[in-house]
């Protein structure tokens, strides 16, 4: 019985790290087990049934498999085991929420046995993890005149799985916990270099903000064993950044409550605020565990008697406390009255956090129960052939009569699912709806995996039109870590039915590239719906949301979706790009522009930006779209014209050609199916039979911003400011500077070009201007070290058919090599440029990293505290964020450059230009 012994020697070693034994997820090891419950002499006997009862995982692991076919023999007196009742049996059961469980339980419910039968189907009411096998055997059964069946549909057609649970108390009474000052990212809650841990709950909880919060956390609770201690971002947004289930499950395991007591490390019911509020994604992933999220407002702006926000020597709003949240005040929260308390002083109106479907969220234990709930009270009804009692809250569903609709409306309504029928819904409605694409990746992926297994899931919804599962965030490193974990996930999802960017089988060459642009290039209607695992999920046709992998497995299960019509921000152009100036330039001053025409106010957070681009065809206006995850906003829409989509249509049929063309297609053929839809858009486009998405020009805006392209004309930087006297103000994504700041003073110790902001274009920009300074200077040395990673082996292939590639490798001191991936983490770099594998490379911060304490300037998206770069002793690591020419140019010259330099160094250079579209991009009469 070896493996038994290796599970025993794995409890000792994680012993020794301050760990609890790792929840069993395989049949071979539960087996063993089993095998020494049975033996009424085994000297592991005792142990063995605390492992069986409190440590094995639910859903459709095979450990649950094996689980729930012993835990049937007990009940049929096949096996008697004296510490376990059949009435304790039907109870872990019911615990086991899905697959194997739910199938033992139609058996003896379906039985011969009447009165197991009628325990039995005791159980099956208070479950709702149920598929179409398990639905069809109750239908069949009713059918045939199974009493049993029909008391099992009676229930769940009255829902009483819901109905009778217990009603969220009254009153929550909260202890404070100030995490940090300002925005605080998810990367602080789970950080990125720990992804590799993130299925392993306890273990990854270690990484939560620090040892010492983590104290101070238990210390609160033993101070107030009657209070929950609620996690704060003082004067900032909880959990910006990426959408990190991770996250939110560690803030669980600290602060909530068990979801089961036969389940360990499985924590729901986290309570977190901000004085901002919470970011929309992380608001999302805390609606997945019951948990509540709350916009404190406990700062405000002060104003003048005219109204006008005071603003101090930086131009910055003055704020001004209204209520302190010190960490141990103890508040009160009134689920009833909706209201926040510090004693019986009224603090906050709380009607957003506790809306009727938040409330049913938190009563259920989180939002999946939720969903499949629905689905089942409805399934019951269309079998009993009634109409189904209203019992939970109805979808709020606004309609403004001769009011149009905007871009996301109509991507909505075009998709939404069991609405009043012929009723048009505008913003602020609550829908569900068809999710047309689904991205999972690589270190989210093993706990969408997990999810899909607790749900019972076992194949991909059928309504999906395609589904990819990325390597990109472990591409850059194929350390022992990654081999353990990422061949297991990639069999888990390719049976599953999605597409994977490694061949289980191994008969095609393994595919890093960026999930965002595999997921921007099988996206091929502007109307579609795209769900993924990560912030960046932004895509610049159809309308995309970043989702934890929580919501991700439920969209790959169900197809399915629910959230309500956000509102929209509209921005268009004006004026013109000046030469010298890039496309990233533009997407950092539309950011500086509307904080500016604001007052300071973020108009984009939480809502959709809706960007009338028109002119550039997706490849390059994703560099804008991905970039609205920094401007915390929803999500956002690119509005094409006719031309440019069909261009970005057929860029992507020749992408997904690839694709199929290496051998990554299934046996559905997902990617065949997926051109043929994108032909069918064209045509529909050429014909003039359903023009390219546009808003109505009737639509309502919650603002609408006008970016000036002829105030930009200097490169705009976006700095961390981590030297700020405001802690508040640092490492947002707000500062934006012009390259004149930094007076060509400013020492740059690392450049980064690559993850999903660049385009091909980018890497033609790099070649283009090494040829440039080649020319001018005779050759070109580095004075910084400058990493290079393209998004994708497709665009590699192309810069080696265009004569690009030759010059990169020409200049490289280091070339990826996909026969020999490295190993281990650089940790040193040498003033050359490094060819890197296709990959997220320095952006993820889980694998490659710069030298603490240096100054790195990247074309990526983060620059959040220690995730490209970490403080050292000496000085706080920085990452600033600026256009490809800027970053190129600092790692020749060691700094950032001055104007006349800059302009010197791209003279000539074909940069990524853009023109607004010349007539505006709506629809009228509708």
């Amino acid at each position: 019985m070896n493996i038994y012994k290796d599970y025993i020697k794995e409890i000792e070693e994680r012993k020794n790290q301050g760990l609890h034994p790792k929840p069993i997820d395989g049949a071979e090891l539960l087996s063993e087990i089993i095998a020494q419950i049975k033996d009424s002499g085994n000297a592991d006997r005792s142990d063995s049934l605390k492992f069986f009862i409190y440590n094995t995982l639910p859903g459709t692991t095979s450990a649950a498999g094996v689980k729930a076919k012993f835990l049937k023999e007990i009940i049929l007196g096949e096996s008697v085991v004296e510490e376990i009742s059949p009435a304790f049996a039907f109870e872990l059961l019911s615990h086991m929420k899905g697959g194997p469980s739910i199938e033992v339980l139609l058996d003896l419910a379906l039985g011969n046995d009447p009165a197991i039968a009628q325990e039995a189907a005791k159980v099956l009411k208070t479950q709702v993890f149920l598929y179409e096998a398990d639905t069809n055997r109750l239908k069949e059964a009713f059918n045939s005149g199974n009493e049993i069946a029909k008391e099992i549909l009676e229930s769940y057609a009255k829902a009483e799985f819901f109905t009778k649970l217990p009603e969220v108390a009254e009153e929550i009474k909260v202890v404070t916990y100030i995490a940090g000052e300002g925005d605080i990212s998810t990367d602080l809650l789970s950080p990125g270099n720990q992804a590799h841990s993130r299925s392993d709950r306890e273990l990854h909880g270690k990484c939560m903000i620090t040892p010492q919060a983590q104290e101070e956390i238990k210390a609160l609770q033993a101070q107030h064993p009657d209070a929950s201690v609620m996690l704060i971002a003082e004067k900032g947004t909880m959990g910006v950044g990426s959408s990190r289930m991770s996250g939110v499950n560690n803030v669980a395991l600290w602060t909530g409550k068990q979801a089961s007591p036969y389940v360990p490390f499985v924590n729901i019911a986290p309570i977190v605020g901000g004085t901002n509020g919470i970011s929309p994604i992380f608001l999302t992933t805390v609606d997945v565990t019951g948990g509540i999220g709350i916009d404190l407002k406990n700062w405000v702006k002060k104003v003048d008697e005219n109204g006008n926000p005071v603003l101090n020597e930086n131009g910055d709003p003055v704020l001004e406390q209204v209520y302190s949240v010190a960490t141990g005040t103890v508040l009160t929260i009134n689920t009833k009255k909706k209201k926040l308390y510090n004693g019986d002083k009224e603090l906050i109106d709380l009607t957003k956090s506790f809306t009727p479907q938040k409330m049913e969220f938190i009563r259920a234990g989180g939002s999946y129960a939720i969903v499949f709930g629905k689905k089942l009270q409805t399934f019951a009804a269309q079998v009993l052939g009634i109409e189904a009692p209203a019992v939970f809250a109805p979808s709020k569903e606004i309609s403004h009569e001769g009011q149009g609709l905007t871009a996301v409306e109509k991507i909505f309504n075009r998709n939404a699912v069991g609405i009043t029928p012929g009723k048009v819904l505008h913003a602020g409605s609550d829908v569900r709806v068809k999710v047309n694409i689904v991205g999972s990746q690589d270190t989210t992926g093993l706990m969408t995996a997990q999810e899909l297994e607790s749900m019972a899931a076992t194949v991909i919804s059928p309504t999906v039109d395609g589904a990819y599962q990325s390597g990109c965030h472990t591409a850059s490193v194929w350390d022992k870590k990654a081999q353990a974990n990422i061949p297991k996930l990639m069999k888990f999802m390719n049976d599953f039915g999605l597409i994977t960017a490694r061949d289980p089988k191994g008969e095609y060459h393994s595919m890093t590239d960026v999930i965002h642009k595999v997921l921007n290039d099988i996206t091929v209607d502007e109307w579609a719906i795209i769900i993924g695992g990560d912030s960046h999920t932004r895509m610049s046709k159809g309308v995309a949301f970043g989702a934890d992998s929580g919501t991700v497995a439920l969209a790959l299960a169900t197809g399915e979706a629910s959230m309500p019509i956000p509102e929209s921000v509209k921005v268009t152009f004006k004026g013109e790009m000046k030469p010298h100036m890039d496309f990233r330039d533009v997407v950092h001053a539309t950011q500086a522009q509307m904080l500016k025409q604001f007052g300071g106010e973020n108009v984009f957070q939480g809502r959709i930006i809706e960007v009338h681009i028109g002119t550039l065809p997706a490849d390059q206006a994703f560099t804008f779209t991905d970039w609205t995850a920094e401007m915390k906003a929803k999500a956002s829409i690119n509005i094409s014209e006719d031309n440019t989509l069909i261009e970005s249509l057929e860029i992507a049929k020749s992408r997904i050609q690839i694709m199929i063309d290496k051998g990554m297609d299934n046996k559905n053929q997902v990617l065949k199916g997926l051109i043929e839809k994108a032909d069918k858009r064209i045509a529909e486009i050429r014909s003039g039979e359903k023009p390219a998405l546009t808003p109505d020009a009737n639509a309502k805006y919650y603002a609408e911003v006008v970016v000036d392209l002829d105030a930009i004309v200097e490169p705009m930087i976006a700095d961390p400011d981590v030297n700020n006297e405001d802690v508040s103000k640092r490492y947002t994504h707000d500062t934006i500077r012009d390259l004149s700041y930094y007076g060509g003073e400013k020492k740059v110790d690392l450049g980064f070009v690559g993850s999903c902001m660049v385009h091909k274009g980018d890497l033609k920009i790099v070649s283009q201007m090494l040829r440039n300074l080649e020319k001018q200077q005779g050759k070109v040395e580095f004075s910084a070290p400058l990493v290079v990673a393209a998004p994708t082996y497709n665009i590699i292939d192309e810069l080696k058919a265009e004569g690009d590639w030759e010059l990169l490798e020409k200049y490289s001191g280091f070339e990826f090599d996909d026969n020999a991936p490295k190993g281990e983490a650089r940790t040193e770099y040498k003033n050359v440029m490094y060819l890197e594998r296709p990959g997220c490379n320095l952006c993820m911060g889980n694998q490659e990293k710069a030298a603490k304490g240096d100054t790195v300037l990247a074309t990526s998206t983060r620059l959040f505290q220690g995730r490209v770069v970490e403080d050292s002793e000496r000085k706080k690591g920085e990452s600033l964020l600026a256009s490809t020419p800027v970053v190129v140019l600092s790692a020749i010259i060691g700094r950032i450059p001055n104007i006349d330099e800059y302009k010197a160094a791209v003279e000539g250079i074909d940069l990524t230009k853009f023109a607004p579209p010349i007539k505006e991009l709506v629809q009228v009469g509708h």
